[in-house]
């Protein structure tokens, strides 16, 4: 295993199992082969409904506590200083820790700075060892970073072969944030599996296409987080330290950058948006949110 040094000491795992979209049903047990397959960097959030499972698994899996590098994320009902604060607290129950590696804002939307202040108290009180953001645009992540008692740590943004999103990870290395990239393989979309420029560099290595995704991503410094319900694609997605690619894989890599290629979840787009704040919209008409 690869490791980032966050930037407070912290070691996050290069490479970890995400748990989107997973049924809550099916949580335990995927969580439970990923951690037998190697994994030990499991990202989950509160909006996924599934922090029960991953709880479960790894209380369960016989893997010491301090061998597993868990990652939440407070969703958009949550984003004032109150709610954060109880959410949090809530995370830890259905995670079944007393600590939360890494606690990420998954959403820079309603009272953001509020929500970081109780990120930066539960930090100071050693529930979270690392806090972040996620999807976090370039002028909010400079403001949190130059404004913030603890400034983030990472960054989890959107980032694959067709959106590598080179210039905010130029960004996010002046700032001293780590870049974390979720669905590395675009969600199988533009036909990436069969993408002749990655099959050509697999056919070289003798290794996948997925593989290959993931270890350009890992030696551009970007963490990654495949997500699967198989144990056999586990196994494969976690085989991706035995082998290194070259300057011209990387540089054949780099053209497959598009900037016609649409965001997977696109932030700036007026239905997303409102689809997004919708949950933060009904907890203040139902007294239990504070905008601003």
């Amino acid at each position: 295993m690869e490791y980032k040094v966050l930037n407070n000491g912290v070691r996050m795992p290069m490479l970890g199992f995400g748990v989107y979209q997973t049924p809550p049903a099916d949580t335990e047990r995927c969580v439970a082969e990923a951690l037998a397959v190697g994994y030990r960097l499991i990202d989950t959030a509160q909006a996924y409904d599934n922090e029960e499972g991953v709880g479960v698994a790894v209380a369960k899996s016989g893997v010491p506590r301090d061998e597993v590098f868990i990652t939440s994320k407070v969703w958009v009902s949550n984003m004032n200083y109150k709610r954060t604060t109880a959410s949090i607290d809530e995370s830890l129950r259905r995670l079944q820790t007393d600590h939360i590696d890494l606690m990420l804002l998954h959403q820079m939307m309603g009272d953001y700075t509020g929500a970081w202040r109780a990120m930066e108290d539960a930090y100071h009180a050693g529930k979270l060892r690392a806090i972040g953001v996620s999807n976090c645009y370039p002028e909010r992540l400079v403001d949190l970073c130059c404004l913030a008692e603890v400034p983030p740590a990472v960054n989890q943004i959107e980032t694959h072969p067709f959106r590598q999103q080179r210039v905010a990870h130029e960004n996010m290395v002046e700032l001293g944030v780590a870049h974390e990239a979720w669905a590395p393989f675009a969600e199988a979309r533009n036909g990436i599996f069969e993408n002749p420029v990655l099959r050509q560099i697999a056919e070289k290595h003798g290794r996948t296409v997925g593989q290959v995704i993931l270890r350009a991503l890992i030696q551009n410094d970007v963490i990654v987080i495949p997500k699967t319900v198989r144990r056999e694609r586990m196994e494969e997605n976690f085989d991706v330290f035995g082998f290194e690619l070259d300057a011209e894989d990387l540089a054949a890599f780099a053209t497959l950058e598009d900037p016609n290629f649409p965001p997977i979840f696109d932030h700036f787009d007026l239905g997303t948006v409102k689809w997004l704040i919708g949950d933060l919209v009904r907890q203040q008409q139902l007294g239990g949110a504070t905008l601003y």
